[in-house]
């Protein structure tokens, strides 16, 4: 190996490694979802339709601030909106904490949009930033590689609000529900809700120092009309003119809707089979960990043996076939089949990403913003599997959503990627 290619190398892994603390630090504030879920249902006293705007007002803050987003990049750079982004989490983090503890669900929520619009900065940025900082063709790989740090997280994050939030969850709500008079009821909750505000002021300390490093650090800025630009791209051609664009926006919408499905959603699935409360909230641990096997595989096959589509194919086939595995099953095999969508899912936003950014020149901080706007059917198909489950079996309502998501996946997998809609 030459010295130019080592040099270029350690330049290249420097600030991967920059970027793999940020997907770990959003991906463990992103994976509390699903545990929270569980937390304001009891702490809120809420129905699952109710509890569900937890996942509402986080990924819906992606829709209405990522283009937003975009345009502070192209003012303050790459490596500042990093910075900026962290320092919004942080706030959004506080807030969510002291409205918790004062149990007004509508500030909780607040703090949550504001989280999330912390990290549809962090994301507008991070995604292309990744994607770019190699050959497109292998984006996939590197993506793959962020996901691992992700997912860690995102593993870890419901074991440690189990730890210090949920403990005893089942002998609580006993409790609750045997206490004497409305106002021990509600001193009950009051302390249950109590118990959020020291690890969220912890994490809105740690964020606020992540992003000082951030700005402080040697990252390099990137500018992405120069580094992701096809080659004898007409420069006059406008965003709307890409339907590899166009077409991955639709398809990362339902990728991270099902997603979140089966991470944030696999409790209230437990539940739906009477499974106890203190195992339904470490579901989403388990699908995590799936999705962590899932970027493994990843990594060791892309593109050595199998290109970024085609692999995006192959997964969005197995979750068809494990979604139907959980609709003809029950109780614990059939949460297991929805832990098991992790592994189908890893390598979707990885290789549906880049394919959807490749060739975009000037226009990849716009196009990256549309795709994190698509992170918005995180907040609406869950939504809608809280909704539909109330008129039909939750098993089919979780399968109706599911499987025609995969099967447009599946599609954009196996499409031909040049300049058309077909």
């Amino acid at each position: 190996m030459t010295q130019s290619r080592v040099l270029a190398r350690k330049n290249t892994m420097q600030p991967m490694i920059t970027i793999a603390v940020l997907f770990f630090i959003f991906g463990f504030v992103t994976w509390l979802n699903g545990p929270l879920i569980t937390f304001v249902k009891l702490a809120f006293d809420l129905d699952d339709v109710n509890a569900f705007l937890v996942p509402m007002a986080f990924y819906l803050s992606y829709f209405f601030l990522a283009l937003p987003a975009s345009a502070v990049l192209r003012r303050t750079g790459m490596k500042a909106g990093m910075a900026l982004g962290l320092f919004v989490m942080a706030a959004g983090a506080f807030v969510f904490g002291e409205f918790t503890t004062l149990r007004q669900y509508p500030g909780a929520l607040t703090g949550l949009f504001v989280i999330g619009a912390g990290l549809s900065l962090l994301q507008t940025a991070s995604n292309p930033y990744i994607s770019i900082i190699g050959p497109i063709e292998s984006a996939a790989q590197r993506i793959a590689f962020m996901g691992l740090a992700n997912k860690f997280a995102g593993v870890l994050a419901p074991i440690v609000f189990g730890a210090l939030v949920l403990h005893g969850l089942d002998d609580f709500a006993s409790k609750v529900q045997a206490a004497p008079t409305a106002q021990a009821r509600e001193a009950l909750l009051d302390a249950f809700a109590r118990q959020v505000r020291g690890p969220y002021l912890v994490m809105a300390g740690l964020l606020a120092l992540l992003g000082v490093w951030i700005a402080r650090s040697r990252l390099p800025d990137l500018s992405p009309a120069a580094v992701n630009d096809a080659a004898g791209e007409d420069k006059r051609r406008s965003v709307l003119e890409f339907p590899n664009l166009w077409l991955g926006v639709v398809c990362l919408f339902l990728y991270v809707g099902v997603e979140v499905m089966a991470g944030d959603a696999i409790g209230v699935y437990g539940a739906g089979f009477g499974l106890p409360l203190a195992r339904t909230a470490l579901f989403t641990s388990y699908t995590l960990f799936a999705m962590m096997l899932g970027y493994a595989a990843g990594l060791l096959v892309i593109p050595r043996f199998i290109s970024q589509e085609r692999y995006l194919a192959v997964s969005a086939a197995l979750g068809v076939v494990l979604t139907i595995g959980a609709y003809l099953t029950h109780g614990y095999v059939s949460v297991g089949f929805i832990a098991a969508l992790g592994f189908a899912n890893a390598m979707m936003w990885p290789a549906i990403f880049p394919l959807a950014i490749r060739g975009l020149g000037r226009h990849t901080e716009t196009g990256s913003a549309l795709l994190i706007m698509a992170i918005a059917g995180g907040a609406l198909m869950p939504y809608a599997f809280a909704l539909l489950k109330q008129h039909v079996d939750f098993q089919l309502a979780y399968a109706a959503l599911a499987v025609p998501s995969y099967l447009f996946i599946l599609y954009y997998g196996t499409r031909d990627h040049k300049d058309r809609w077909y």
